[in-house]
């Protein structure tokens, strides 16, 4: 299993502390084996944590410019048309993916093409799962133009835990489908607005994978 460079610090911290842990567990409570127990399992429960949070799984990725391809781990928590009122003025199709802490939680592009627009957008931290969390919480927007010619908006969300948004693209950007295009920590969300003539492959509440799973053909 490989592990994404976004979790080297955290992973590390883990280490120091379940070693802070174990050593006071073992010269202040050995003779107390509950508390020493407990101590050693919560050291080790921490780093197993951290390890599969941010792990990169090697997969079969899905290269179909036909296609657009799922941005993340997790559940589709909505598929509705609404109003896109940052950058295309005009009406979309709206698929939300809701990432829980044990998702893999790298973010992929999801065609083939260029970055045309990026932004950061401060805000708040509701759940992820929040109606609102689209537009009040803190976020990031991507645009990016396929190949053919289509264009489609990437969103962010930061969730309740999640505090920390890494965004890669940058405007100008020529992309791969299924490259990284960021990452978010603990539990988060991504929107992609689609447009109205995409032909949606997904279901409610379907368990997806990021660059495996077909959202839609286009």
């Amino acid at each position: 299993m490989q592990v994404h460079r976004e979790g080297y610090a955290s992973i590390f911290l883990s280490f120091i502390f379940s070693s802070i842990l174990i050593f006071i567990a073992y010269y202040f409570f050995n003779g107390y084996s509950i508390a020493a127990y407990t101590a050693y399992s919560i050291g080790a429960f921490s780093i197993i944590v951290m390890l599969q949070f941010f792990r990169s799984p090697t997969r079969n990725w899905t290269r179909d410019q036909s296609k657009v391809i799922c941005p993340a781990d997790g559940k589709v928590v909505v598929i509705e048309e609404v109003m896109e009122a940052e950058y295309f003025h005009e009406k979309r199709i709206q698929v939300s993916i809701f990432m829980s802490p044990v998702n893999v939680h790298i973010n992929r592009y999801p065609v083939s093409g260029r970055v045309l627009y990026t932004k950061h957008h401060p805000g708040k931290y509701l759940v992820a799962w929040h109606p609102k969390s689209s537009l009040e919480n803190e976020r990031t927007t991507i645009v990016v133009e396929q190949s053919g010619g289509k264009k489609i908006m990437l969103r962010q969300i930061a969730g309740a835990l999640a505090r920390r948004i890494r965004l890669y693209a940058k405007e100008g950007n020529n992309f791969i489908q299924g490259e990284e295009f960021g990452f978010i920590k603990f539990g988060s969300r991504v929107d992609i607005f689609l447009p109205l003539d995409a032909k949606i492959e997904v279901v409610l509440n379907q368990k997806v994978k990021g660059g495996v799973t077909a959202i839609a053909g286009i």
